[in-house]
């Protein structure tokens, strides 16, 4: 009996160390196939440490690493569907794991159409992340910038808060929360946060575009250009110059834009845009300075030679109007017309020469392609003179239905005014819409009883016929006998 006893603990034994054995050794291969992985990884062999992660899940397949490591890689390499099975599959594997729960949200944010990005999904990840460890700003920044994606603006500008709470110096959180109260037109707070942003890291070229931006609305034009200025000498490039010049047009600084843009146009010859720009300015000053057109025709001339670009040949075929060279502006107008993507100016200034040279259905044309492209005119006046000017050169194309449509729209933007209902009726009565253009006339009358030309057009619309009486018609007269 102690014999058989004795026999049976040792066969335990003997069990137990081989037990412990293989999983001591699989323990061992295991660590082995990971460090191999990191080895390749280092090596920037994505291919063999896929091999070897993979080698790792086999030995211990309920071990999260192993799939962790294979799902970055994955993730290194470009392959998003495999890491997000692997990602998926760690954080499966451990609950409590916040690595994998990142990862996965980063791979949802990389994903491409049709895929994603996945906004939703990866705040949703983000929000996992935070809760199991809330003092993570990188994370905070991540999950606020997914939240902006998706279009929860708000929760985005709270976890924001709490990020720059944690890090106050986390310039990318500022800047990021700048665009968030931005975009909720909290324009105030949104300067506030992106000048935090540049205090911190002053070069951070992205901020400074946005706060130059955000002055612009808010009519700073002062600080605008002072941004636009450290842009020019942190990141020295044509666009840079062409950025301030611009600006300084706009600010009502005509000399220091030419100026500005001179430079542009001298240092950096190979890019397009300076010459333009440095044309639209000259442009601008032409009503005012004599020598101003001249100087536009040259720039936009060397322009149009390299710029073939339908905002160069627009501003060369206006500059032509202006020297009343009117065949060789259409021409040039027509040009930009057909380039993309074209500058609606280029359709109003071809409606503009067209018309000079009485091609009055090009003209019309351009006029309603411009319409088209610029959108609903929110001045009353432009809008008032544009439909105004369709409905004359309606009626020069003997199309006096339209004429009656766009006369209407003037009618109804004037309020009644009697010489635009004046116009009105006679492209009724054009129309042989008489009895219309006869209540038109009388509307008119109604505010101005003495108007000459209304009194005229109402001698010719003559007097209204009244329908036949029962007495007049025979057949009327015996009806019912």
């Amino acid at each position: 009996m102690k014999r058989l006893l004795v026999g049976s603990l040792l066969l335990a034994l003997a069990v137990a160390a081989m037990y412990g054995y293989v999983v001591t050794r699989r323990d061992r291969m295991h660590r082995e196939q990971l460090a191999r992985g990191e080895a390749a990884l280092a090596h920037d062999n994505t291919v063999a440490a896929v091999e070897a992660f993979s080698g790792a899940i086999t030995l211990k397949p309920n071990a999260m690493i192993g799939y962790l490591r294979r799902g970055e890689t994955y993730r290194k390499r470009g392959d998003l569907e495999e890491a997000l099975r692997d990602l998926r599959r760690a954080s499966e594997l451990d609950p409590t794991a916040t690595r994998p729960l990142e990862e996965l949200g980063d791979v949802n944010l990389a994903l491409t159409p049709p895929l994603g990005p996945r906004y939703g999904r990866a705040a949703a990840l983000y929000r996992d992340y935070v809760r199991l460890d809330p003092a993570s700003p990188r994370v905070l920044y991540k999950l606020a910038f997914a939240s902006y994606n998706d279009g929860h603006r708000a929760e985005a500008i709270e976890v924001l808060k709490n990020a720059v709470a944690q890090d106050d110096h986390f310039a990318e959180g500022f800047y990021l929360l700048g665009l968030c109260l931005r975009d909720a037109q909290r324009l105030n707070e949104a300067r506030a946060a992106l000048e935090r942003a540049i205090r911190i890291e002053p070069a951070m070229l992205h901020a400074r575009e946005e706060l130059a931006d955000l002055f612009g609305a808010l009519g700073r034009t002062e600080d605008r250009l002072s941004q636009l200025k450290a842009l020019s000498a942190l990141n020295p490039g044509a666009s840079r110059e062409v950025a301030l010049g611009l600006a300084f047009a706009r600010a009502g600084q005509p000399e220091r834009a030419v100026l500005t843009l001179g430079y542009a146009a001298e240092h950096y010859p190979d890019d397009r845009y300076a010459y333009v720009a440095l044309g639209r300015v000259w442009l601008e000053l032409a009503p005012t300075r004599a020598d101003a057109l001249s100087k536009a025709l040259t720039a936009l001339e060397g322009a149009v030679g390299t710029d073939d670009s339908s905002e160069a040949m627009m501003l060369f075929g206006r500059a032509l109007l202006m020297t009343r060279d009117d065949d060789s502006a259409e021409r040039m107008l027509q040009d930009a017309t057909h380039k993309e993507p074209v500058d609606p100016l280029a359709f109003y200034y071809l409606a503009e020469a067209a018309e000079r040279l009485d091609h009055w259905d090009v003209a019309r044309q351009a006029l309603l392609d411009y319409q088209a492209l610029h959108g609903a005119e929110d001045d009353a006046r432009r809008r008032v003179a544009q439909s105004l000017r369709l409905g004359d050169l309606s009626l020069k194309l003997d199309d006096a239905a339209s004429a009656v449509r766009y006369y209407q729209l003037v009618a109804a933007d004037t309020d009644g005014d009697p010489g635009m209902l004046a116009r009105l009726a006679d492209a009724q009565w054009r129309a042989g819409e008489t009895g219309a253009a006869r209540a038109t006339v009388d509307r008119a009358l109604e505010k101005e009883p003495r108007n000459p030309q209304l009194l005229a057009l109402r001698r010719r619309l003559g007097p209204v016929t009244s329908p036949p009486s029962d007495r007049s018609d025979p057949a009327t007269r015996h009806q019912g006998n």
